[in-house]
Parts: C-alpha cells; structure tokens; sequence
C-alpha cells in the first residue's frame, strides 16, 4: 500500500473538500462511530458499551464476514447503508452518520485502516498497540494530521477508576517518593492458531498484547518517561503456541528520579497485578486491569487498607473512552492518549526487543 506524501496530501484536499459532518451543523447528536473488526473485541466488548455511552453511537460495522456484518447491523438497528465490507471500506467517506472509525484489527492492520479513515476525512480510534513498528505509528500520525483528524489509542485504563486513582494517590506523594514499580501482565493462550500468535499479523507475543499494560502502567504510576531499558525472554520454542512470537519476556525501566521498574508479558501463565513502593508506602492493584473486578490497596505505616475509588469519566472504562473521543473532536481538545502516546509505546517497545536480543542495556535517552 503507498502511503507517501502525495496521498497524505490528496487525503487532506478530500477532507476540505468534503468537510465532516460536524462542520455541516449537525452539532447535538452523539457522534457515531465506525467498528472494523467484528471479531471478540471489536463486536463482543465494544458495540454492547454503546449503551453506555452519553456522545457516541454506533454508525456502521465493517467485516470481512458479510453475514455477520448485516446480522450485526439489524440487531442493532443500521441500514444497509452502514454495513462495510473490507474492499468497500473507502466509500465510508460518503456516508455522513460516520464520524470515527474505531479499528479492531490484528496489529499489523492498524496502519492500513488507520490510513484509509483519516483518506476519507474520518477521525480514528486504533486499538493497541498502535502498530507493529515505529515507523507504522509515525505514518499514521502523519495520515491524520495531514487530514486534519483526531488520532486516539485504546487504552482503556486511562479511563478505568481504579488505575486514575491509582495514579492520582501516586502522584499525590501517598506513598511517598517514588522508588520501585512492579508490573506483570500475562494469561494462558491456549489455542496456537489464534491470530496474536502469527508474527505477521501480531508483531510479536505477550509483549505486543500483555505487555502494553505493564509499561503503560510503568509509566502512569510513576509520571516519568524510561532512560534506560534491559530485557530478557523465555520461551520453549518447543511448544507449538511459540513457534513464531516469544512467551515471557521482562523488563527492567531505569526513570530520571532514581525509581525503576520491573515488567513481565507472558503468554502461559495467568498475572494481573501492579505494586509501586514508595519510602513512605505502597499502593497495589490486584487484579489492576481487567475489565471489571479490580481491587486496590494503600499501605501506610505498617497498615494496609482497601481503596474504593471515586466513579471514571463514564459508566464504563469502555464508554468514557469512547466519549473523550467524541468529545474532542467536538472541542477540538488532544485526546489524553493520541497517537504520540502510542508512537512512546512503541519506541520503548522495540529497545525491549532490542534488548532481549542483545543481551543489553539499550538507553531510551539519547546517551551512549
């Protein structure tokens, strides 16, 4: 696919010329959102959250599987107007119920569709990781504001009540100075044919899955960007779930203050937990970022107390993600994660493979 500048160029005159339906005066109504990818995420989690949400709504399903595009589409009341498949995907541009496209793609698919969107004058939303290199990431923040559009990353703690306050009672000194984080993401994946475990489509293992948690968590807790990174893997290239992407892989964050991190990914056992220790305290999550059922704790001069956090921005993690999209877009505001958080993802993402490869230190801040 060419995604040179003389399409980023072509993509920005198609925006003017065809300005977005926002601009067209339709300013009250949710603003309606584009699903791509009807597979466990994209049709099992996201769509049903619709029903959550205050600014969004469901416009148009995109799928590969057309049966189940226009079963989805009645179930929820769409015309055939608003059913996509993959080849008819571009002509999005001209259906003026869609506002944002939300891509539920294997990885290496996010680049592609993200692309497309921003072309046909639309704003996106991309699951994470962003992409599966840093030069994908960059071509698609180019795309989007070459065309003038908003570029959001789902990551969906930023909105989940316990990890803001998590990171509110962090920041506030509640456990004093920040010293050590540790952050461990992983799940037994079980079936070796499912997508995440082809390279080509998933980039990599746990680290392009699970691993997102644990350095995002990394660095929300702690408010500071990694100098420094030294990775190991493990994985039983034996086992057939391996024979492509890697299993466990760890990580050790060096941070400006002094603080550091350890992180692990792993694809064969089962881990949800963050714990930041301060010279004061200790807050911990366990589990810290699923769906629902999250469970915190404060430890402050030798007691430990649960903490039930104040309500998120929405119903759900889910609906307050999707409405800080739409509402930047009305506002004109940077979403709290744009494609620049994803585009530091991935950067630290590849010195972890870098490291674990080389069997190194690999510096995140310009030193030798």
């Amino acid at each position: 696919m060419d995604l040179g500048r003389r399409d980023l160029l072509l993509s920005a005159a198609a925006v003017v010329a065809g300005s977005s339906t926002i601009a067209r005066g339709a300013t009250d109504r949710p603003l309606g959102y584009a699903i791509v990818g009807l597979g466990t995420y994209g049709l099992g989690v996201i769509i049903p959250q619709f029903a959550n949400c205050t600014h969004s709504r469901l416009a148009a399903v995109v799928s590969g599987d057309a049966a189940k595009a226009k079963r989805v589409a009645a179930e929820h009341g769409l015309p055939d107007r608003s059913v996509y498949s993959y080849a008819t995907f571009d002509s999005i541009r001209d259906n003026p119920d869609v506002d944002i496209v939300y891509v539920c793609l294997p990885n290496s698919m996010h680049v592609e569709y993200t692309v497309r969107a921003a072309r046909a004058g639309k704003h996106v939303m991309c699951e994470k990781p962003m992409a599966v290199s840093v030069a994908e990431c960059e071509t698609m923040i180019a795309a989007c504001k070459a065309a003038g559009r908003k570029l959001m990353i789902g990551y969906r703690c930023h909105f989940e009540p316990f990890n803001l306050e998590a990171t509110r009672l962090a920041r506030s000194g509640a456990a004093g100075k920040i010293r050590y984080v540790r952050s461990e993401h992983g799940f037994v994946q079980r079936d070796p044919s499912v997508w995440r475990l082809k390279r080509a489509l998933a980039g990599g293992g746990s680290l392009m899955d699970m691993g997102i948690y644990s350095l995002q968590a990394a660095r929300y807790m702690t408010g500071e960007e990694p100098t420094a990174v030294t990775a190991r893997e493990s994985t039983d290239r034996r086992d057939p779930r391996f024979t492509e992407v890697e299993d466990i892989i760890e990580w050790t964050l060096e941070f400006p203050s002094g603080a550091i991190a350890g992180c692990q990914s792993m694809y064969s056992a089962n881990q949800n937990h963050v714990l930041l220790m301060g010279d004061q305290g200790r807050i911990e999550l366990e589990p810290a970022t699923r769906y629902d059922g999250n469970h915190m704790w404060l430890g402050q001069d030798g007691r430990e107390r649960e903490i039930m956090p104040p309500p998120g921005p929405g119903k759900t993690q889910f609906a307050g993600q999707l409405d800080h999209l739409a509402q930047c877009v009305r506002s004109g505001a940077e979403p709290i994660v744009s494609g620049e958080e994803g585009l530091r993802d991935m950067r630290i993402i590849a010195a972890i493979y870098r490291s674990a490869r080389e069997g190194r230190t690999i510096r995140l801040d310009g030193r030798a």
